[in-house]
């Protein structure tokens, strides 16, 4: 394993906008932290979003990414985005969702460390909400957020699905993402998700990132975590 290049990981959550490298399964991984909002209400949770394919463009400046980190953190959510491996300064190569999945527990690990007690909220665009959503049980998320899930892309028939609040997000124009394949899917389900379809979408939200912001908030504010919540 490689040595952690400078500007390491904090020991604790920071009070301004950080960015740093934290040691994960392949080496560095590039992260970005960002605190609640200060008008928001104080809320007991940290979210943990996931980026779009790294083979197809995809890093933690995503736009999509970055309208869901400014809508938790609107809502009162300290947040982490974070570039999967062999993305900007994260080390590695691209690993088909399954070395995403460990840096993605990497992250998770050091947000649990730095924000002991906090409610653990999961998120992710199109690849990335694929390696949120089979990783939201295994790392016992309190709530995930789905933005355009890549079904029929990637083998969702084989993940343990989560019982916790799980909203997804769907453009009905999505040129990348089958819409109808992802209302399909949701439908199925035995315990379906909340599911906002956004009608002339496309996949990457064109002109739609402020109706994408609503959505989110709208969606999960009711299952915010309080500050005397238990973990």
């Amino acid at each position: 394993m490689s040595k952690i290049p400078d500007k390491s990981a904090p020991q604790a959550f920071p009070a301004e906008s950080a960015s740093f490298l934290l040691q994960g399964p392949a080496g560095a991984i590039e992260a970005a932290t960002e605190p609640a909002d200060s008008g928001a209400d104080a809320n007991a949770g940290i979210a943990v979003i996931c980026h779009p394919h790294p083979l197809h463009g995809g890093t933690m400046h995503n736009k999509v990414v970055t309208i869901i980190e400014r809508s938790l953190r609107e809502l009162g959510l300290d947040t982490v985005r974070f570039n999967f491996r062999g993305i900007g300064k994260s080390e590695g190569s691209f690993d088909e969702g399954d070395g995403e999945s460990e840096d993605l527990a990497a992250v998770v690990e050091w947000a649990r460390a730095v924000r002991p007690g906090a409610a653990l909220w999961l998120a992710g665009f199109s690849f990335g909400s694929y390696v949120a959503l089979r990783n939201a049980k295994r790392l016992d998320a309190a709530a995930l957020i789905t933005i355009a899930p890549p079904v029929g892309r990637w083998d969702f028939a084989a993940i343990d699905l989560p019982d916790c609040p799980w909203l997804v997000v769907q453009g009905e124009e999505d040129e990348v993402v089958d819409p109808e394949g992802v209302f399909e899917w949701v439908g199925k389900l035995a315990a379906p998700p909340q599911l906002v379809r956004m009608p002339e979408t496309s996949h990457f939200f064109h002109r739609r990132l402020m109706d994408l912001r609503g959505a989110i908030k709208n969606g999960m504010r009711m299952h915010l975590p309080k500050s005397n919540d238990p973990a």
